[in-house]
């Protein structure tokens, strides 16, 4: 392995050097998560069904009174490599990515899984593999080819306003590589992470910056930041600030 051993200042110029692309490429994440927060929206008029540990559910209904859904089509059915011990490799792997759901549900999101497996098997599955966490329901219709993902994985996220159901976005390929993690979920959703730093769309709903964080047991919906985090985040935030003004260009 080739290695280039260097002194420690020499080090420090190369990561500064590096670092400068590395806040280009953030900046460009967060245009281009921006220009998909202005994505057109496509109006679902089909009903789609799924069977789920409870019994039968609509898509509606997978949105568990959020307003945003994250749809996940694993491969994990009949005739898949692995079947019935294993799902697909790689959806696997993006399953045990997946970050703790608190998070996403505090910013108004569900994120799902759907394959086409019988929901015993599912169960057996997510309790082997520890995805327990995961809500998993089985494609019982055209749900999976309407969406563009019959035949390979794929990330679709739907709006809901009132009763009408909206798809805003889809990724698939390398595309799901990045997924698993609460800040890449958000920012594929039409409201991003609903933070006042965000360019989004006037009208939009933010908060500000980390006030929303929290454990992610201790979540309650609609309670005010707690004064102790707003100021331990606060001086952080400050600090951050005064070493970026006091840093050479």
């Amino acid at each position: 392995m080739q290695t280039n051993v260097v002194s420690a200042q020499e080090w420090e110029a190369a990561r500064q050097k590096l670092l400068m692309k590395e806040k280009a490429l953030t900046h460009a994440r967060d245009a281009m998560a921006a220009e998909r927060r202005r994505m057109p929206w496509l109006a679902v008029e089909k009903n789609y069904e799924f069977d789920t540990p409870k019994g039968k559910a609509s898509l509606r209904d997978l949105f568990e009174g959020r307003h945003q859904l994250i749809v996940y089509r694993a491969f994990y059915e009949p005739g898949v490599f692995g079947w019935p011990d294993h799902a697909c490799r790689g959806c696997s792997m993006v399953a045990d990515q997946v970050a703790h759901l608190a998070h996403l549900n505090a910013r108004d999101t569900t994120l799902v899984f759907v394959s086409r497996a019988p929901q015993a098997d599912i169960a057996r599955l997510k309790a082997r593999m520890g995805w327990e966490m995961i809500p998993w329901y089985t494609v019982t219709d055209s749900f999976d080819a309407d969406f563009d993902v019959g035949e390979w994985h794929g990330t679709n996220v739907f709006f809901r306003d009132g009763d009408k159901i909206y798809r805003t976005y889809f990724i698939n390929n390398r595309g799901d590589e990045q997924m698993g993690g609460t800040w890449n979920y958000l920012d594929i959703t039409p409201l991003g992470r609903q933070e006042e730093w965000e360019d989004s769309p006037e009208g939009y709903p933010q908060t500000q910056t980390y006030k929303w964080w929290n454990w992610h047991d201790s979540y309650v919906e609609g309670a005010a930041p707690d004064k102790r985090w707003v100021e331990v985040s606060d001086a952080g935030e400050a600090a951050f600030r005064n070493k970026q003004a006091g840093a050479k260009p």
